[in-house]
């Protein structure tokens, strides 16, 4: 592998790149329109923000490519991933629920990558807050969820108004059965590492189901956890006030847990996904919107509490776990009146553990959260600087910190989180006023 490709992944943890990466960046100079196919979880983001570093002008001050996405949890990842290359260029996030003022004043000078959503980049490009002419790339990642999502029209609009791109990268892991036509592109290069759901060698995933007693599926839901024990495991509902009705249910029989859905704000929906990062909760209980776009590592376990209404929603919920290199386990629950669906052929074991097991043991974490970001010019080593001096904490009490624009999560040892508050009651965090408290405890509504 190229010495100085070796020196780009570096700072993400990659030793090398795996065949599709390898592929896309052999394939980027000789084809303008590509479209790679790639299981969830293979590396797809890396696989096309590395041709796109390697092939920016350094000259260039105008924007040069963008990023459209279905979702604000994938943007926020590409962005985290594009940032850890400490390549000096300017990146702007553009994604409903971000306020339009902030992303106007980044715009300001132009970013050399634009990321975001079709409904928000298309506004900006109304309102003359992008320099849309010097757009050269423009990559749709997950693109059949974006069409799917009906964002047919924000995207016609974009790439009607892209008059400069000379470069179209489409990504998905599953096929879509066209690409439709507004997207302009004639001749592909199919990359495709697409790999079939019956290859579980492959994709280390296995694939169990648990009939339940009753209709109601808490009790064995709650069973199964007590089995599952400490790993990791997101639960998939199908609507949001089942995500809440199970949290809630869960949370009451003293089960730590985190909640995850379109209807909440969006710091909730950042602190719910934090504490499950940094292992205040082991449990995420939520609907699909976190069947694409979250990339978090050592996912163990994924439950279907309802059933996948389409076998892309099926798969797509699978590809949270097995990540990369990694192992899981799927458990599909099915209620006396439930079969499976008729796209899972293969024979399907039922999983089984012993009665009346104990709950799973508490965590060691807490999140709390921190009134001052990015805006307020404070980082990650500010706060650990801020944790360490004033409240007293040794390195290995302060866990995952995550800084925003405008405040900030911290994950500390739950036997210090008392005395840590009483220590920085009134103390200050680069010379400003700072409100610090629990999380969870700020946004739990169950």
């Amino acid at each position: 592998m190229n010495q100085n490709i070796q020196e780009i992944i570096k700072p993400l943890g990659i030793q090398s790149l795996n065949k599709m990466q390898e592929d896309v960046l052999a394939s980027y100079p000789n084809f303008d329109e590509l479209v790679i196919l790639s299981n969830t979880g293979s590396g797809k983001t890396l696989a096309f923000l590395l041709p796109l570093l390697l092939h920016f002008d350094k000259e260039n001050t105008h924007t040069q490519a963008m990023i459209i996405v279905p979702s604000r949890e994938l943007a926020l990842q590409i962005d985290e991933v594009f940032r850890k290359f400490n390549s000096g260029y300017k990146v702007t996030l553009c994604y409903g629920g971000h306020k339009r003022e902030i992303e106007e004043q980044n715009l300001l000078q132009e970013p050399t990558l634009i990321i975001g959503t079709a409904g928000r980049i298309a506004d900006h490009i109304r309102r003359k807050n992008i320099n849309f002419f010097s757009i050269e790339t423009l990559i749709l990642d997950e693109y059949d969820k974006n069409l799917e999502l009906g964002f047919t029209e924000e995207i016609s609009f974009i790439v009607n108004s892209l008059k400069s791109v000379r470069k179209k990268i489409l990504s998905s892991a599953t096929i879509a059965k066209e690409i439709p036509n507004f997207i302009k592109i004639s001749n592909p290069h199919i990359i495709n590492h697409l790999v079939s759901a019956d290859d579980i060698a492959f994709q280390k995933v296995e694939v169990k189901t648990l009939h339940t007693k009753e209709k109601d599926k808490i009790n064995d839901l709650t069973s199964l956890l007590c089995f599952i024990g400490h790993k990791p495991t997101i639960v998939f509902c199908n609507h949001r006030d089942a995500v809440e009705r199970v949290a809630k249910l869960l949370y009451e029989k003293g089960i730590q847990v985190s909640y995850y859905h379109g209807g909440m704000e969006q710091r909730e929906r950042e602190s719910e996904l934090f504490a499950f990062k940094n292992g205040t909760s082991n449990l995420l209980i939520t609907t699909d919107l976190a069947s694409r776009g979250l990339d978090i590592k050592g996912i163990r376990y994924i439950i279907h509490y309802h059933l996948p209404a389409t076998e892309d929603v099926y798969t797509h919920r699978n590809g949270r776990t097995a990540r990369m290199d990694d192992f899981g386990t799927v458990v599909i629950l099915l209620s006396p009146e439930e079969n499976l669906p008729t796209y899972i052929t293969e024979e399907i074991e039922e999983i089984k553990f012993a009665e009346n097991l104990p709950l799973p043991t508490k965590t060691e974490w807490s999140t709390l959260h921190v009134s001052l970001g990015k805006k307020d010019k404070v980082n990650k080593i500010d706060i650990v600087g801020f944790f360490g001096q004033r409240a007293k904490l040794k390195s290995d009490d302060i866990g995952l910190i995550e800084v925003k624009d405008f405040y900030a999560f911290v994950a500390i040892r739950k036997n210090k989180v008392s005395d840590v508050l009483r220590l920085i009651k009134d103390e200050k965090l680069k010379n400003k006023k700072v409100k610090i408290g629990n999380a969870t405890a700020m946004v739990r509504n169950i």
